[in-house]
């Protein structure tokens, strides 16, 4: 079975659905990896970090969909309307197309892949359970989020967030306030405590206070009805 990893097309998408050190665990289940050229680039991986652990160069993307039994991709139609429907056309009965696709979102996109007798597998829908969690790519990405909006909103802010003290006097940390306390909202709440801002955060679900407190920022409680809230 060949699996191919083209290039992703989704304007300034820079990730890539493979990354070199995971294709050695591929081919050892039997399958033959195949890259199309430069998939990996913006992603800081080039095409001789993909041959050197046995996947093989693709001669252009319309070989590569031809060749392939299993696309994989970080944003598939669904999740790339921009320029996914460059690649339906691409697509040929009983090919498997892995990756997000917002099927919820872009209900039209799925029923155009199943037209063309495609099966797609949506990693968002992957259940959150124990016995899927090395397939959770939403948590993961979820962590980069939090991450990095506070990166922005540090950038972004007129002033720094830690405490300072100089010779001209003393500036307060800056007061961030997160809300939402999934895994987006964690990483944010711990990488603003790391950059030194007072934390506040709320969520709807009582049952995180603990999470939001053991990060080091106060759990705000508001006066709303959440009593459908799941824990």
């Amino acid at each position: 079975m060949i699996v191919g990893v083209p290039t992703e097309t989704f304007p300034g998408e820079r990730r890539v659905a493979t990354i070199p050190a995971v294709v050695p665990a591929l081919t050892k289940a039997g399958l033959d990896v195949l890259i199309e050229p430069g998939a990996g680039e913006s992603a800081g991986f080039l095409d001789a970090a993909y041959t050197d652990k046995g996947a093989r160069i693709a001669a252009g993307r319309a070989r590569l969909f031809a060749d392939a039994d299993v696309i994989l991709q970080v944003r598939s139609l669904g999740a790339n309307p921009v320029n996914g429907r460059d690649d339906l056309e691409l697509l040929r009965p009983d090919q498997t197309v892995i990756g997000f696709s917002e099927p919820l979102g872009e209900p039209q996109a799925a029923r155009d892949l199943a037209a063309r007798g495609a099966t797609a597998f949506s990693m968002e829908l992957i259940p959150r359970i124990t016995r899927a969690q090395s397939m959770d790519a939403m948590s993961s990405m979820a962590t980069i989020a939090g991450y990095k909006a506070v990166l922005l909103a540090a950038d972004t802010l007129p002033r720094m967030f830690p405490m300072m003290m100089t010779a001209a006097g003393t500036i307060t940390p800056a007061r961030v306030f997160v809300v939402g306390a999934g895994v987006a909202g964690l990483q944010a709440i711990a990488s603003a405590r790391r950059l030194g801002a007072k934390v506040e955060a709320y969520d709807v679900r009582p049952a995180v206070k603990e999470q939001v407190e053991s990060l080091g920022a106060a759990f705000v409680d508001l006066p709303l009805d959440t009593d459908d809230s799941e824990d």
